[in-house]
């Protein structure tokens, strides 16, 4: 959420460049109505995650109670985000690995990946496995055949780096498990989803998820829970910020 003159904050970092200026704009403005209200007590921390729960109610997804107390960090630096998110080339293990570190078990991994449900991705994200898979299949053999070609043609060779890609070619602005349904059907965009189900440790979880909305609900409720503790600054660390995009000194 910080801003910075010189491009050196979290959000300039490259990962985070393609994030939606419109949902830094949500988050402060609804920190700007909460201040006005009641000074210093509710964090940006807190207005994130309620707002990360409210967009997948409006669209469509299941509701749940949000811990709330966090506070606000005192750091934000772009070189600090390199290895901290996964890539969309990772296997299963990579994935695993990285969840772990932050006491998220495999389930709550798939379950997150779910939020692929919504969204987008600019095609340097994915070409490789359009383009140059490997050097005995130019095309990733995972991906569904008429998907690629979809790909192809939304995402020429030397595309405008701009133009972005729905994750979900079915129902791109609705919450649901419809995600996982077409990783069973080989239209997983990132090679880190298509694993989700290529891979036998994981492909119950996946094939579950897909049949059963229910489950995969609970599944997502139980990790964005746990996802909400990650790295939470409470007590006397960090500070409740009066602006999201300054440090309050």
């Amino acid at each position: 959420m910080i801003q910075s003159s010189n491009g050196a904050a979290e959000k300039d970092a490259p990962d985070n460049l393609s994030l939606a200026g419109d949902g830094f704009d949500t988050v402060i403005r609804a920190k700007q109505a909460v201040e006005a209200q009641c000074p210093g007590v509710v964090s940006c921390a807190d207005i994130l995650a309620l707002a990360a729960r409210d967009v997948v109610v409006i669209a469509g997804g299941p509701s749940f109670s949000v811990e709330l107390g966090r506070r606000d960090g005192l750091v934000s630096q772009a070189s600090r985000v390199a290895g901290k998110l996964p890539e969309p080339n990772f296997n299963l293990k990579q994935l695993t690995d990285m969840f772990a570190e932050h006491n998220l078990n495999q389930m709550d991994m798939i379950a997150l990946s779910g939020g692929h449900t919504v969204g987008f991705s600019h095609c340097s994200r994915f070409a490789n496995r359009l383009y140059n898979f490997s050097s005995s299949s130019r095309v990733d053999p995972s991906l569904d055949s008429n998907y690629a070609r979809q790909l192809m043609q939304a995402c020429p060779q030397n595309v405008d780096p701009s133009i972005a890609i729905n994750m979900d070619p079915n129902t791109p602005r609705t919450f649901d498990n419809v995600y996982y349904q077409n990783l069973v059907q080989g239209k997983g965009l990132f090679t880190s989803d298509e694993v989700l189900f290529s891979n036998s440790a994981s492909k119950d979880t996946v094939t579950d998820f897909a049949n059963t909305p229910g489950n995969f609900n609970a599944a997502f409720i139980t990790a964005m829970r746990k996802l909400g503790r990650v790295g939470a600054k409470t007590g006397s660390q960090g500070e409740i910020r009066r602006d999201c995009t300054a440090f309050n000194s």
